[in-house]
């Protein structure tokens, strides 16, 4: 198992007189702005004109400036604005301001990997990824505790790009809990897979074609709504918690041998294959492609897809469900 790094391990003088660009202020923006002032390290905020955050950042107590005027303060730069944006503002509006010498920062490999955004020979290049969203980020900071990170360096033009990488983790918590090395590659790769083929797109369809095929058996859809999606929340907290053992040990005989019986059959080797032929067109760069032409388009398709999802039966009858369940804080979608 690779080694675990922890705050004891790292050398917290290399952020000392540095000042760390934070481009973006959203879910994971704000955590590590916050998370760093509070370590002592010197943090500016750089938004494009008319963001929203803008008002929140300056609410929080930090120096809001243009990406550009931002990065020209900056020692470190790290981008946390969404990955289909960040190399068309790296080529405008980072590369143009950047200090010689000055470390590029991220929170997702994919940008970099995928040569979105190609540093100059002079630049550090790492990654620090928090393995949680950023409002765990702050709330086990501010606990006196943290979140795991990763860590990458994709370029280390000063010698000691892993050690300044170590020392932001550790600055936004992740030191508390425990730093794991990576790559960008491994990171990238392994996070795009996961959420096309378990956590999101593998997940969702499990879940409606368990709905679907109740419902169009006869059965009642709130009856289906509970068994195939409601209760999907206890089995994964109870995975979370203690992996699938504890999942199993905690259940019913019942539900335990169906577990063991059943699960193969639906999850069987034409779905394994289905999985590496995603796993290739990540690899291969045909998804990242995809996304990117995607984007450049409007996104056409994928508001025609999320049009058609929420349409699904599943969604009225969920709303309509948890609106019956006051322990819950239900959420919505906007414009649902």
């Amino acid at each position: 198992m690779t080694k675990v790094l922890y705050d004891k391990d790292a050398n917290m003088k290399l952020l000392e007189g540095k000042t760390v660009a934070v481009l973006g202020y959203g879910s994971q923006g704000h955590a590590h702005s916050q998370n760093l002032r509070d370590s002592g390290v010197s943090v500016v905020v750089g938004l494009h004109e008319g963001s929203r955050s803008r008002a929140t950042a300056e609410k929080d107590g930090f120096e809001v400036y243009t990406v550009g005027e931002a990065t020209k303060r900056a020692d470190v730069v790290m981008f946390l604005m969404p990955d289909h944006v960040q190399g068309d503002i790296y080529r405008t509006q980072v590369a143009p301001n950047l200090k010689k010498g000055a470390a590029l920062a991220f929170a997702h490999g994919f940008s970099v990997h995928f040569s979105q955004v190609e540093p100059g020979r002079e630049n550090d290049v790492f990654m620090v990824a928090p393995k949680g969203p950023g409002h765990l980020v702050r709330r086990m900071y501010t606990e006196g505790r943290g979140v795991p990170c990763l860590l990458a360096v994709e370029q280390d033009a000063s010698g000691q790009a892993r050690e300044l990488g170590l020392a932001y983790a550790c600055a936004i918590g992740g030191g508390r809990a425990g730093v794991l090395s990576t790559t960008f590659k491994e990171e990238t790769e392994t996070d795009l897979f996961g959420e096309q083929a378990v956590l999101c797109g593998g997940i969702t369809e499990l879940i409606k074609a368990g709905f679907d095929t109740l419902v169009d058996a006869g059965y009642q859809p709130e009856i289906a709504y509970f068994e195939c999606l409601n209760e999907m929340k206890l089995i994964v907290d109870l995975m979370y918690e203690g992996g699938m053992g504890w999942m199993r040990y905690s259940v019913s005989d019942t539900a335990k041998y169906g577990d063991l019986t059943a699960g193969k059959k639906v999850i069987d080797g034409h779905v394994r294959q289905k999985m590496k032929e995603l796993l290739d067109d990540v690899q291969d760069g045909s998804f990242a492609k995809d996304w990117i032409l995607e984007n450049q388009c409007g996104r056409p398709r994928m508001k025609k897809w999320l049009d058609r999802e929420n349409e699904h039966p599943i969604e009225a009858v969920g709303r309509e469900l948890r609106g019956m369940m006051p322990w819950m804080d239900a959420k919505s979608a906007p414009g649902k």
